[in-house]
């Protein structure tokens, strides 16, 4: 996320949410698919995840969904018989990836109101996008989510490698810590350096990347946005052994090679995210054993408040930046756009029909 001393434009966020459904119901999405792609892009808007916002969804879609057959509009979830009561295997069929997310973390959540836990496995749908999102939201209802996934394409070269055969597959978690902290506790992280999203803005931005995040085309280190092939995982064999993680959790689903990984599209293998969402009720965890007749909010208080202690007062809890932004959004009464952004989402009004934005309609952020 970039400095909020940056200078933004409000932009309310029903006029987002009406151009993001107009974009989405233009590509022939339904209106379950058009409010959870608009409710999802302001989520994450709102929290300053400007790597994972409407741009970077719709970018994708242009890309690899639907309009070169990687997503489907209005697919239909087809929920497999399992044995196991508290686990759940989908084939979504190519279906939206923000609509499967939110399905699958809502029937998450009822069988860890059942059983303490429970997790859902998906087949064949299309990029979700930020997966911190998700957990966030279960996190505020009192909940401990993860999910993982894997890419459709490959952009991250293994350690020691040059040539990508992994996606940038992240990582998230999220902890119900609100009432001991103010904010829950999310930590969200491609096993990239930095997400290929990231490489977008800079180049939108006219920015460098950091040193050591990515390789060109003949496998050499470079800064330069415009010149990047592939990605490089972080922490080494560190980031490259969570990637795999990703993969092999993906391999057991029933994931095939990510579309770039293979030359031939034909070769009957899937070429489609898949993911992983699990979430614990926090009373399952419970040993009822804490120090000093405390309870669990009590318990990570404590936890939180030795981690900040002396010497430590500005170190950062993951989920801080997202809740300072998100604190900076409800004061401006809006979503927060650079001028850069506001010229592409016209770019996409353009491309609907919709009405274009008028960058003097809206206030800037003070």
């Amino acid at each position: 996320m970039n400095s909020v001393e940056e200078k933004f434009y409000i932009v309310p966020e029903d006029t987002h949410n009406s151009l993001v459904e107009q974009a989405y119901a233009k590509r022939g999405f339904d209106q379950e698919e058009c409010e959870a792609a608009s409710r999802f892009s302001s989520y994450a808007t709102h929290h300053g995840i400007r790597t994972h916002n409407a741009l970077k969804a719709l970018h994708l879609d242009d890309l690899f969904g639907s309009k070169v057959g990687g997503c489907k509009p209005s697919a239909q979830i087809i929920k497999k018989e399992s044995r196991f009561e508290a686990s759940q295997v989908w084939d979504c069929q190519y279906k939206l990836g923000q609509a499967t997310a939110y399905e699958a973390m809502d029937a998450c959540i009822e069988l860890a109101d059942k059983y303490g836990i429970g997790q859902i496995s998906v087949d064949q749908a299309f990029h979700y996008l930020w997966g911190g999102g998700y957990v966030m939201e279960a996190a505020k209802k009192g909940y401990i989510g993860y999910t993982n996934c894997t890419a459709a394409i490959t952009e991250v070269v293994p350690f020691m490698g040059s040539n990508p055969t992994l996606g940038t597959n992240p990582h998230s978690w999220g902890f119900p810590t609100t009432e001991a902290l103010g904010y829950p506790i999310v930590i969200d992280w491609a096993t990239s350096v930095i997400a290929m999203g990231r490489v977008q803005q800079l180049k939108r931005e006219g920015k460098s990347l950091p040193i050591g995040a990515a390789v060109d085309a003949e496998g050499n280190e470079t800064t330069d946005p415009h010149q990047v092939s592939a990605l490089k995982p972080f922490g080494a064999h560190k980031g490259y052994g969570l990637s795999l993680i990703n993969e092999l959790v993906a391999g057991f689903i029933g994931a095939s090679k990510p579309t770039l990984r293979s030359k031939h599209l034909e070769d009957g293998d899937k070429h489609t995210p898949n993911f992983y969402f699990q979430v614990i009720h926090p009373e399952a965890l419970s040993s009822g054993a804490f120090a000093h007749g405390r309870n669990q909010s009590e318990n990570i208080k404590v936890i939180l408040e030795d981690i900040l202690g002396e010497g430590n007062e500005k170190c950062i809890i993951p989920g801080q930046i997202e809740a300072q932004f998100a604190q900076l959004s409800e004061k401006a009464g809006g979503l927060l756009f650079s001028e850069k952004e506001i010229n592409e989402f016209n770019h996409i009004a353009k491309e609907c029909g919709a009405e274009q934005w008028e960058i003097s309609d809206f206030q800037i952020n003070e």
